[in-house]
């Protein structure tokens, strides 16, 4: 008889798999983990280059592989702590290049939020109280007053000096200090590495547009930055504390694809977030069309504008400045719809600058001409 089809007791269904795809039965607890941390960004790994607290044991792997690689003559494998932030990142990606009116792009060093840990992620809801997290990003907040509801702290916490400045800076401001369990301050952050302490920020009070541009309309040399997709909380809040400076009456920047005004902004700014107006627009094309209609002159930033910045005799006039975005510059419609495009004219053999620094330029030369024009 061919085969055993006809055996008593033979297997009916048919027999179980394991399930398709990589990982096998283990494939399932893959889902909604984070990222795979870089070897850069691991505490435990001798590749670790972060900002944070270099642990006892990555420092004896460093030296061994420093050890190692003297011994046989070779470059050691091994990170630069501290030279990469690994607390609180940029918007660009990997290897984005700064925004920048002048030719040619530099390079950005990668970012992306506050260091996940393995396995977990945050996932913050929009228009809700953002928690920093850090001892150091938290320390620098309470110094650069930047506003807060609630300190919270683990309990056990290895007090260093650090803390206890956290801890005196709030108290002196009046913010609550809550101690919670070490996993509830887990839950809270969502898994971000915290080091014990969160402070509370609430979200930022923007300035709707209309108003934005008609109280700069009401200003004798008004004048407003828009920026186009710039990403990097940190070029954000340098643009804002430049505006400040030389006189800008607000800034405006789109909701998508954008960076808003974040604890990291507004640190960055040195307060002058609180000073100067930020607004929100849905679509960036629109409200410059707004700008234009209103008898502001829009000018881009751009590599290859037809206008070099020290030949601006708009400037004196009402004048929108609009900043790229790191890599790419001004977006096709933004730059169609700009009345002109400036570029900065360098005298080294730098072919590139910050947004920030490059706002800051445009920005210090209009102020410069309205001095001496007025």
């Amino acid at each position: 008889m061919a085969g055993n089809s006809q055996r008593r007791g033979r297997r009916v269904a048919s027999k179980a798999s394991a399930p398709k795809g990589s990982g096998g039965k283990n494939k399932d607890t893959l889902a909604g983990r984070g990222r795979t941390l870089p070897a850069d960004e691991r505490p435990w790994h001798k590749g670790y280059s972060g900002t944070e607290k270099l642990p006892q044991r990555t420092a004896w792997k460093q030296d061994k592989e420093r050890r190692a690689a003297a011994e046989e003559g070779r470059v050691p494998k091994i990170g630069k702590p501290g030279s990469k932030d690994t607390t609180w990142g940029r918007g660009g990606g990997r290897g984005a290049p700064n925004a920048s009116p002048t030719r040619g792009r530099q390079p950005a060093s990668r970012g992306g939020g506050p260091r996940v840990a393995p396995g977990r992620k945050s996932n913050p809801a929009k228009d809700t109280q953002e928690l920093l997290v850090g001892r150091n990003p938290v320390l620098e907040a309470l110094r650069t007053a930047v506003p807060a509801t609630a300190l919270y702290t683990a309990q056990g916490i290895d007090v260093d000096d650090r803390v206890k400045e956290t801890i005196r800076t709030a108290a002196d401001r009046g913010i609550a200090i809550l101690e919670v369990s070490r996993a509830e301050l887990d839950r809270m952050t969502g898994g971000v590495l915290h080091q014990g302490v969160g402070l509370q920020v609430p979200p930022f009070a923007y300035e709707p547009f209309e108003d934005l541009m008609a109280a700069a309309l009401e200003q004798s040399a008004p004048l407003l930055v828009a920026l186009d997709g710039v990403t990097d909380p940190r070029n954000l809040g340098a643009v804002i504390r430049s505006a400040a400076a030389f006189g800008a009456q607000g800034v405006f920047v789109p909701e998508r694809r954008a960076a808003g005004i974040t604890a990291t902004a507004w640190r960055t700014s040195a307060g002058a977030a609180a000073r100067v107006p930020v607004a929100q627009v849905t679509n960036l094309t629109r409200s410059l069309k707004a700008c234009r209609d209103a008898g502001f002159v829009v000018v881009g930033l751009d590599a290859d504008g037809e206008t070099d910045l020290y030949d601006l005799e708009a400037a004196v006039g009402p004048l929108v400045v609009v900043v790229g975005s790191e890599g790419r510059g001004l977006s096709r419609l933004v730059g169609q719809t700009c009345d002109l495009t400036v570029s900065i004219s360098m005298i080294s053999e730098m072919e590139s600058l910050n947004a920030s620094v490059a706002a800051a330029v445009t920005l210090a030369e209009v102020a410069r001409r309205r001095a001496v024009e007025g």
